[in-house]
């Protein structure tokens, strides 16, 4: 499954709250310049940013499993996490 966000941060913000993200979840950072690949026992997320239009940073999660799987639940808790940052009045809300 692909999942996407346009955030207000910069590239370098978001690969770095990726790596403190996922690092706390149990997985293993794999950062580059412009992306970063985080496995663990559940399967790997890759997490891709661009700059979209000079206004937002394009933030892509992409997984290999099914759209329900544990591993696709916490790429989208991540997308959702990111809100959260960007917007501090917004509410997580969901079980993922």
């Amino acid at each position: 499954m692909r999942y996407f966000y346009r955030a207000h941060c910069t590239p370098e913000e978001v690969l770095g709250l990726a790596r403190s993200f996922f690092s706390a979840h149990g997985s293993a950072p794999a950062v580059t310049e412009d992306r970063g690949r985080f496995t663990d026992h559940r399967g790997a997320v890759d997490v891709t940013v661009e700059i979209e239009g000079g206004h937002y940073t394009r933030v892509t999660a992409a997984t290999d499993d099914v759209g329900e799987s544990e591993i696709d639940r916490l790429a989208k808790r991540f997308l959702a996490e990111l809100h959260r940052i960007d917007e501090p009045s917004h509410q997580v809300r969901g079980a993922y």
